[in-house]
């Protein structure tokens, strides 16, 4: 049965709905879409705002931790009443006055293989806005294996990167190919220890969820093969392909 939207859908959206790329079919699609996002910090909460402000149907948040002050300056869906409270259920809680139509499902967890495996395959995209390299290679390998579109996101001081993943088509890299060092250091990945401006956070997150509406629109270029270097200080842009590497998992 096909999904006929309802005439409070069709004002809440028609900003979208009027773009001759989207319509009423594209509006749909992403009613029908699910989406999981790992790390509800910095990224994690403008990809999760924004996914349901554009009226996405099925939205999964993975956060083991609480809301701490210091989170508050980039992490846009709380505020000083949420400190302490898990990041997961003070995030449902806005984002339902948000679109109370986006079902969010909760997940107070630390992610391993055990856990991922069975909540993986019950989503579309995944969106990785996680800050350490052993959780994005664990998201980078599940989704492989399972063929999701992966769309990962990192920042650091007043810098971003956003990676796009279709693991759809075995011609494509993944993000081991580009981290080909043995050893590499969360230290890169943590503001705690480098520092980040706020604005920085929201920029990248916001261009995370604008890559997601494209892949389940079907629309524009995608950045599947290569990644987004922003640098914000200086007000710079550069994508950069990624080469598939000979003796990658991905192969």
């Amino acid at each position: 049965m096909s999904l006929k939207l309802n005439k409070d859908q069709i004002k809440r959206f028609s900003r979208q709905i009027i773009l001759k790329n989207i319509g009423a079919i594209g509006q749909k699609k992403i009613i029908q879409s699910k989406v999981l996002i790992i790390g509800m910090g910095g990224l994690g909460c403008p990809v999760a705002e924004f996914l349901t402000r554009a009226g996405l149907g099925t939205l999964g948040i993975v956060d083991y931790d609480n809301v701490e002050l210091s989170n508050i300056h980039r992490q846009s869906l709380y505020d000083y009443n949420d400190i302490n409270k898990p990041k997961v259920e003070a995030a449902k809680k806005k984002l339902n006055k948000i679109n109370s139509k986006t079902k969010v499902n909760c997940f107070k967890i630390k992610l391993n293989k055990d856990n991922f495996k069975k909540i993986i395959k019950n989503y579309d995209y995944i969106v990785d806005g996680s800050d350490n390299f052993d959780t994005k290679f664990l998201i980078n390998d599940f989704s492989l294996k399972y063929k999701k579109n992966l769309i990962t996101g990192a920042i650091s001081k007043f810098d971003g990167h956003v990676f796009m993943f279709n693991f759809k088509n075995k011609k494509n890299p993944c993000l081991r190919c580009f981290f080909q060092e043995e050893k590499i250091t969360d230290d890169i990945l943590n503001c705690e220890y480098e520092g980040v401006l706020g604005t920085v956070a929201g920029i990248i997150g916001t261009i995370q969820a604008n890559e997601v509406l494209k892949q389940i629109l079907n629309i524009g270029k995608n950045l599947s093969g290569f990644i987004l270097i922003v640098n914000l200080l200086d007000l710079n842009f550069r994508k950069v392909k990624i080469n598939k590497r000979k003796k990658c998992i991905c192969k």
